[in-house]
């Protein structure tokens, strides 16, 4: 999945930065509401973790911006800013959750995980399931039944995203918008290498490749 990082404190931002991509997420980082405020136009993103105390634009002013011209990104707001008026504004502009800060990593990833699997309809799960398969979000890897699979980073990214999207086709820009930092991987053969991996992990028929199209991840 691809975030959008909008934090101006470098020292936070140089901490969580190296986090999000351990776990698998391409991130692009700003640190000013108004690069922010264009960049949901210039990108493809699955969430975007907003800081409210920024330059340039303040992060709720940000927020009511994308919801008046119906950027309906999910929205996880980071706030030094305790009073619960304030909280409830953020709430009220559209945001779908808050963190206070200062906060544990490991909570601010729990909180990621959860908002992405209600925004995909899957909110009876602590797990992400799809397809008979259950994505270990932790270990990095996937379960069928009892059968554990490991995947290497760019397998879990990939296969997380189309478990997200079940059903679906995706085209091969959609994927790799959503999945890579560089253009060098966006160029490349990365995408089928790891899509033929997976196969052989999980099963020629989990992903199934439409001529033309893009691919599609079985139900």
């Amino acid at each position: 999945m691809r975030l959008l990082l909008v934090e101006d404190n470098v020292a936070l931002a140089d901490e969580l930065l190296p986090l999000f991509k351990g776990y698998g997420y391409a991130v692009d980082w700003r640190v000013d509401g108004r690069d922010a405020l264009l960049a949901v136009h210039d990108e493809s993103y699955d969430m975007v973790v907003l800081d409210l105390g920024l330059p340039g634009l303040d992060g709720l002013q940000v927020l009511q911006h994308w919801r008046a011209e119906g950027v309906t990104l999910p929205v996880l707001i980071l706030t030094a800013r305790d009073a619960w008026a304030e909280r409830l504004e953020g709430l009220r502009a559209g945001a779908d959750d808050y963190l206070s800060k200062p906060f544990h990593p490991d909570e601010l990833l729990l909180r990621v995980q959860a908002v992405l699997r209600r925004s995909h309809g899957t909110v009876n799960s602590p797990r992400l399931e799809a397809g008979g398969l259950a994505l270990d979000e932790d270990r990095q890897s996937v379960w069928r039944g009892d059968q554990e699979y490991q995947l290497t980073r760019g397998e879990f990214r990939l296969l997380r995203c189309f478990m997200l999207h079940p059903g679906k086709v995706l085209s091969r820009m959609e994927l790799n918008e959503h999945l890579y930092d560089g253009e060098s991987e966006r160029d490349s053969n990365v995408l089928e290498v790891h899509i033929s991996r997976l196969r052989r992990k999980l099963g020629d028929s989990v992903i199934e490749t439409r001529r033309s199209q893009g691919y599609r991840f079985q139900k």
